[in-house]
């Protein structure tokens, strides 16, 4: 939000008092960013030509305000005007916020012309309805205002106390700017009374509370009043200092009321050292501001100052003119002050020009005026000094009185802590009992799971039991008893050598039979005893499938079976060779086994990114889909004979789905009845390996 400010008039110094001045509805923005009296003249324009209901919109009324604002120091006759259109329209629909700014407006144009009355009466109206909408920011502005009122009729201790309660107001809402705006007002009350030191130690705060909220132009408005107090105390390096900077500001924002006013307190640093010419140069810069203001306090100083200044350069005549003017604006809105200094002023030019009527005629009045006001001055520095220590004693009484209820608060929460405590330990207490008796129980489920797990692990070990003693029994022992029979004939001479060799072939097939079992158990078994390693390299796979189709020729070439290697010599696998050499060969058994006579076995392999997907093909019995779900589970043993009556151990499909996962990869199948079965199986290609350096 932006801010504006005043010009008063003081008792022998010219300060600013700071007003709180806003007149947008919506966000806040700078005044580099508000809208021109035309832009806004436009916008109310187009809203009339489109014949809205404008008495109802709140977009409109805000427009009004706005042009209002912009038109304060252009024509005032338009801020009483419109803000007027803006109180009736609001509140014809209640807008309540709409009512508490424009009556705070109606009271800042009467202000500005004199009347003090009508401006308090707006001002208390508006003061009403903001804190029935609970409008705290509009509040503190209005309570700014009537304090700034209470100083413009001389009513200091009202005004000072004013300040000191809307300042703790904003202290308690947070609002920094408002908290700044009343700490300078306080400066500037002090500085009418010339207790200079006192104001001094307010705008210490007032820049302190600046520099937080980061604002250039506040702080160049501060910076403008401190250097009209170091002009009346004669400290002008300083004055010249802070005045210069804060032109340099209001020059970069154009904030072109201020900017006439700090040409014109640079224009009395000058004078008071009564170098008048450079004192004229800065009141004629002024003065071009002000001949598009109408800003009656503002010029009050200006044109004494250049009375002064001219008087000084002995041109009676054009201090006479200015003189005359400030004196009759003087009189216009009753400025007490500044009928008191322009009359002093006319009374040395008349002198001056030896019109001694006319000079005594001033002189009365300023002797007059001066009394009155050394009276009241006195009285109002002791009623001001009455209400600060009124103000303090108060202060002090409510800061006892938080105390006292501090302590009774403070006992109440000792007790409340007590109990607390008391509570806590007692909850401390069931909290432990229930930890310990959740810690036997979980000690408890722990026994139970390992028990669980101790009798799961039994019932493995006597299922792997049963399964080898019935391997035993019924693999091995026909072979091994025939074997033994056989050998039995041939000891006792019931059978001839000749015919003993006609039982080789088949004694061979046995021991191979036998052989075969025999590594599927011993493997099988490392398994179930989880003493298997796996140690996997690079593996030439038709290697190995070269060397188990040799293997099993002989097998094949009894049920005529051909057998078609597709996989190329270049292909190399990443897993343990022994592993995936019982994976192959039982795979292919397997598909021997259930392959009738004359059938065709397919092994080959398709090449994916990452892995291979063997597959071992057969034109054979196939099987259903419940043999193929449980021919590959662990814990399923499916023995069935071939189509030759060939016996297996059951053990085969389980061990290569085990054999292949363990090498990373997976194991499924594929069958229909009388078509045959496809096993399938992934595993990862060879990695590539670098020759190292000697």
């Amino acid at each position: 939000m932006s801010f504006k400010a005043l010009k008063i008039c003081s008792r022998e110094i010219k300060l600013k008092l700071t007003v709180f001045w806003i007149f947008l509805f919506s966000c806040g923005i700078n005044s580099a960013q508000e809208p021109s009296v035309g832009e806004l003249s436009q916008k109310i324009a187009t809203l009339r030509s489109q014949k809205k209901q404008v008495n109802k919109d709140t977009i409109y009324i805000g427009l009004l305000m706005d042009l209002g604002a912009k038109l304060r120091f252009l024509n005032p006759d338009s801020l009483l005007l419109l803000s007027s259109e803006a109180q009736k329209l609001s509140s014809n629909i209640d807008y309540k916020k709409g009512v508490s700014e424009s009556l705070f407006n109606l009271g800042t144009y009467y202000s500005d012309i004199g009347e003090h009355s009508k401006a308090i009466d707006n001002y208390e109206m508006a003061l009403v309805n903001a804190k029935k909408d609970n409008n705290h920011d509009l509040s503190l502005r209005i309570g700014n205002e009537l304090a700034n009122e209470n100083v413009y009729i001389g009513n200091y201790s009202t005004a000072l106390l004013g300040y000191l309660e809307n300042i703790k107001l904003a202290q308690a809402y947070g609002n920094r700017k408002m908290e700044s705006i009343l700490y300078e007002n306080v400066a500037d009350l002090y500085a009418t009374q010339k207790d200079y030191d006192q104001a001094l130690y307010f705008y210490e705060k007032v820049e302190k509370i600046n520099s937080k909220i980061g604002n250039d132009i506040n702080s160049a408005q501060t910076m403008s009043n401190v250097a009209s107090i170091y002009a009346e105390t004669e400290d002008f390096q300083n004055a010249l200092f802070k005045i210069n900077r804060s032109i340099k500001i209001f020059e970069q924002g154009e904030v072109w009321d201020w900017l006439a006013y700090a040409y014109e307190v640079k224009g009395k640093v000058y004078l008071k050292q009564k170098q008048f010419t450079r004192a004229l140069y800065w009141y004629d810069k002024s003065a071009e501001l002000h001949e598009n203001l109408q800003d009656d306090r503002g010029i009050i100083d200006l044109y004494n100052g250049m009375a002064e200044a001219n008087f000084g350069l002995e041109k009676d005549s054009i201090s006479q003119n200015y003189a005359m003017m400030a004196y009759e604006i003087s009189s216009t809105i009753k400025s007490m002050e500044g009928v008191k200094k322009c009359s002093n002023t006319l009374y040395k030019v008349y002198k001056n020009q030896e019109d001694y009527a006319s000079a005594l005629k001033y002189h009365e009045i300023f002797r007059q005026i001066s009394d009155t006001l050394s009276r009241d001055e006195n009285k109002m520095s002791m009623t001001m000094l009455k209400t600060e220590i009124s103000h303090k004693n108060q202060q002090e009484a409510l800061v006892l009185k938080n105390e006292k209820a501090l302590a009774k608060q403070r006992l109440y929460i000792y007790i409340a802590i007590l109990f607390v405590i008391i509570m806590g330990a007692i909850a401390f207490l069931v909290v432990r009992g229930q930890k310990i008796l959740k810690k036997l129980n979980r000690e408890l489920e722990v026994q139970k799971e390992d028990l669980e797990l101790r009798e799961s692990e039994l019932w493995e070990t006597n299922n792997t039991k049963n399964k080898l003693f019935s391997i035993i029994a019924h693999d091995l022992r026909g072979p091994i008893g025939a074997l033994e029979g056989l050998l039995k004939l041939l000891n006792s001479g019931d059978i001839k050598e000749s015919e003993f060799k006609e039982f080789i072939p088949k004694l061979k097939n046995d021991v191979n039979s036998i052989s075969f079992t025999l590594n599927n158990l011993l493997t099988w078994g490392q398994s179930q005893m989880r003493e298997a390693t796996t140690d996997p390299t690079n593996v030439d796979l038709n290697a190995l499938v070269e060397n188990n189709i040799n293997l099993l020729s002989e097998l094949a070439f009894t049920k005529m079976i051909t057998m078609d290697n597709l996989i190329v010599n270049k292909a190399i696998i990443w897993s343990d060779e022994n592993q995936m050499d019982i994976v192959i060969r039982n795979l292919l058994s397997n598909a021997l086994k259930f392959t009738p006579n004359n059938g065709h076995i397919t092994i080959g392999y398709v090449d994916r990114p990452d892995y291979l997907e063997v597959f071992v093909k057969d034109n054979g019995i196939g099987m259903d889909e419940y043999v193929q779900e449980q021919i590959l589970s662990k814990n399923t043993n499916i023995t069935t004979y071939g189509t030759n009556n060939e016996k297996g151990t059951g053990l085969g499909l389980s061990l290569c789905s085990e054999m292949v996962i363990k090498n990373g990869g997976t194991l499924w199948v594929k069958s229909e009845i009388n078509e045959g079965s496809t096993f399938y199986f992934t595993v990862p290609k060879g990695k590539k390996q670098f020759q190292k350096s000697a």
